[in-house]
């Protein structure tokens, strides 16, 4: 039986309607598109730090050399002359008036009055602690402590030309004021003959006060 155009034109239909949905429509769904990276923020640049500018070079940060010697020298002259003026000096001063010796007999030893004027020229009072004096002779160098006091009269009965010219004894724990200016005179006993005390080329009278480092010297 034949089939009627308008049926079969509705099948036809049909089966394209059939195949265009195989065509579309696949098997499996399709997999999403991969996500989009994240957006990078841009940082904007900062001024450029040149490490070498910021600590600095021997070359930019010291002076010159010649700056530095000029310095340093100008330092040590100002050292030396406070050196100077503060250095330790005698508390007094004074001069070596008369040097009388006698020798004494039959012990190769001589026997010297030393008389003295010392003055004071210090600001406090001079307190002595010991009393010597010193030769320099063609046999070398030689220093005698100052007899005691009480034993200048004997002395001087012995030997009465030690007396000539003598003035006061000046014995340790004296004290001389500031100011003072006092004749003094001390005997003391060396280890030579006569003759080779007079050969000396020197002689001194050293006075040492408490509390100083430098004596009171005086020298003939």
């Amino acid at each position: 039986m034949p089939v009627a155009s308008g049926e079969h034109a509705s099948v036809e239909s049909s089966r394209v309607l059939t195949n265009v949905r195989h065509k579309t429509m696949p098997d499996q769904t399709p997999a999403p598109p991969p996500p989009k990276p994240p957006e990078t923020l841009a940082v904007p640049a900062g001024p450029t730090i040149n490490i070498g500018e910021e600590y600095g070079t021997a070359k930019k940060n010291l002076p010159p050399a010649k700056i530095v010697l000029i310095t340093i020298g100008a330092v040590l002259v100002v050292v030396l002359i406070a050196s100077f003026v503060k250095r330790a000096k005698p508390q007094a001063s004074g001069s070596l008036d008369t040097v009388t010796a006698v020798e004494i007999p039959a012990q190769d030893s001589t026997m010297v009055a030393l008389t003295f004027t010392i003055r004071n020229t210090s600001d406090k009072m001079l307190y002595v602690r010991s009393v010597q004096s010193s030769i320099k002779a063609p046999s070398g160098e030689a220093t005698a402590e100052a007899v005691s006091a009480v034993d200048f009269d004997r002395y001087f009965q012995a030997f009465p030309a030690l007396k000539v010219g003598s003035q006061a004894a000046l014995p340790p724990e004296s004290k001389i004021q500031p100011g003072e200016t006092s004749a003094r005179t001390i005997i003391v006993a060396f280890p030579i003959k006569l003759d080779a005390f007079n050969q000396r080329t020197s002689t001194s009278v050293v006075i040492w006060p408490y509390n100083e480092t430098v004596p009171v010297t005086m020298t003939k």
